[in-house]
This record gives structure tokens, C-alpha cells and sequence, in this order.
């Protein structure tokens, strides 16, 4: 079998209907549409949530809380994942990134202290939790919040 061979399954593509193309396609005229009302206009049809003027399910129940819109949302990881670097390095978010650990640096970078280290490192990092701080430090290296 060579590329040009391959198609797809007897069946299993369908052409598309094609409507308002003349009266003998079965599809003309009002193009399945029905006659008159607010579904046969362009741009007509319920919206999502409609109830048919029913009180809407989204508006029926409860509203609890707040979202804070001030929130500041970390890319967070732990000192687990600072297992491949070598003692002395300094550890920031693009040397995160090379090294495969985070994926992108548009977040703020927050290292929390879940795992342990014995190699010291140069941490310059957006936030770091106490007990990261003080692991990081209990093995020689040092902590930069920038």
C-alpha cells in the first residue's frame, strides 16, 4: 500500500447538505427552516440557558462568595524539583525552564519546601516559603526573593 492508495471507509464520509439551491434539491425555498418565526431569520434561535422564559437555572440558584480579582497566581514547585542541578548553581525561572521544570516563565514562581536538598544552590526566585528558605539554607546555599 503506497500513500496515494489510501481513502477513507466506503461510507463513512457524507457529503454536506446543501441548502436554498432551488426547489428540486428538497432543500430550497425556506432551506429546511420552516416558514416564518423567530428560528427561521438569520441570527434567530434561543440562546444558551433559555428556558423558555422559565426563571433560568443559572439564575434560580444560590450565589456564595467572591472572586477576587486582585488574586496573584504562582507557578508553584517544590524543593523535589531541584534535584538536577549541580551544588553552586543559580536557580531562576529560565534555568527552571531549560531544565524542564516549568514550562513557560509568564507566571510569578513561588518554591515551597516539599522534598529535601543537599546541594547548595543560589535561589532567585519571585516568593519562597519559610521552610524552603531555611532547608536551602541549612545546605549551604542561599535564598534572593526578587
Amino acid at each position: 500500500m503506497r500513500l496515494h492508495d489510501l481513502a477513507p471507509e466506503e461510507g463513512s464520509r457524507k457529503n454536506r447538505k446543501r441548502l436554498g439551491r432551488g426547489v428540486g434539491s428538497g432543500q430550497g425555498k425556506t432551506a429546511g427552516r420552516g416558514t416564518k418565526g423567530f428560528n427561521s431569520r438569520s441570527g434567530g434561535g434561543v440562546s444558551p440557558g433559555y428556558e423558555g422564559g422559565q426563571m433560568p437555572l443559572q439564575r434560580r440558584l444560590p450565589k456564595r462568595g467572591f472572586t477576587n480579582i486582585f488574586k496573584k497566581s504562582f507557578e508553584i514547585i517544590n524543593i523535589r524539583d531541584l534535584k538536577g542541578f549541580e551544588g553552586g548553581a543559580t536557580v531562576d525561572a529560565d534555568a527552571l525552564v531549560s531544565a524542564g521544570v516549568l514550562k513557560n516563565t509568564r507566571k510569578p514562581v513561588k518554591l515551597l519546601g516539599q522534598g529535601d536538598i543537599d546541594v547548595a544552590l543560589q535561589v532567585k526566585i519571585t516568593a519562597v516559603s519559610e521552610s524552603a528558605k531555611s532547608k536551602i539554607e541549612a545546605a549551604g546555599g542561599k535564598v534572593e526573593v526578587a
